[in-house]
């Protein structure tokens, strides 16, 4: 098993012998897996353990993770984080964004590896699924999102923690995981259990639909490129006349164009835009409004609110 699952690693193209690749190692089977399969490979891995002291264990995994990269002779960073008081957010997505930024830093001009398996994508998906409607929220996690790779996309957790078994590898459990304290743990916990209780394949048959919708996501993105032939604008009557589902995307790009950020509550504000006429604006949702200036679409950031 051990030997099969370091090939279909290899196999994605994305841990290339020599490469310099920076893992993010928190500790758990996961980033444990990876970082060894990394050096397995050959790649020329180091690897960032962030420590933000929210668990009576943090300096336990921060320990483990020092012994691990002793054994497996890979340099470790380490950085202590501390969550301000008035830190915007929730407590996750700040653990997030100080992790993704230490890494940002660190890694200079590498790629930076992260761990998430297939029982991560489908756990994402049936998250998204949830809390986001429209075909993004179906797409899960992307293999290579610039330089952020995620070599175990094809990989379940069982398989990491047995091949952290076969290789005679300690990992670190986080219990925050297994809680319902968080929506991803009860996506865990209760969801995902009971759609395998319907088909054990559930898990397996999510991820794969995944691939395949990304596969087509693709084809739609050359007819949004068509439709839009390069402007970040479009004529609100060739907007009225192309089929909904296309006009729909069309709109969702710009939005997205325009801010930065995913927008797919603009999708759905489609008719509305329409019905501004030749002149107008209305506020889509995160962040982007649409603008409508001598019947010609576009999108802008909502200006802040007034003090």
């Amino acid at each position: 098993m051990a030997d099969d699952l370091r090939e279909r690693v290899r196999a994605t193209g994305l841990l290339p012998a020599g490469a310099d690749v920076l893992v993010l190692l928190s500790g758990g089977r996961d980033s444990v897996c990876l970082l060894d399969v990394a050096v397995q490979l050959g790649c020329a891995a180091r690897a960032l353990h962030v420590n933000y002291g929210l668990r009576e264990g943090a300096d336990g995994d921060e320990a483990h993770c020092r012994e691990l990269c002793a054994r497996l002779g890979v340099d470790l960073s380490v950085h202590r984080a501390h969550r301000p008081d008035d830190a915007p957010g929730n407590l996750q997505a700040w653990a997030r964004d100080v992790r993704y930024a230490h890494a940002t830093s660190e890694a200079g001009a590498g790629t930076i590896a992260v761990a998430h398996t297939a029982s991560d994508q489908a756990e994402t998906i049936l998250y998204r699924l949830a809390v986001s409607p429209g075909r993004r929220a179906l797409l899960g996690m992307q293999p290579r999102s610039g330089r952020l790779v995620r070599p175990l996309l094809g990989v379940t957790r069982e398989e990491t923690g047995a091949w952290c078994r076969s290789r005679g590898l300690q990992w670190r459990d986080d219990p925050t995981n297994e809680t319902d304290d968080y929506a991803r743990g009860r996506v865990r916990a209760r969801l995902l259990p009971a759609l395998e209780a319907v088909d054990p394949r559930a898990a397996a048959n999510v991820v794969r639909t995944a691939e395949l919708l990304r596969e087509e996501a693709a084809v739609l993105d050359v007819v949004v490129d068509t439709a839009l032939a390069g402007r970040d604008r479009i004529a609100r009557e060739q907007l009225a006349e192309l089929p909904t589902a296309l006009a729909r995307l069309v709109v969702r790009r710009l939005a997205e164009a325009a801010t930065g950020e995913l927008c797919a509550r603009a999708a759905t504000r489609l008719d509305d835009i329409l019905a501004l006429g030749d002149a107008g604006a209305l506020d889509v949702g995160a962040g982007a409004r649409a603008v409508v200036e001598g019947g010609v679409v576009r999108f802008e950031t909502t200006p802040p609110l007034p003090h």
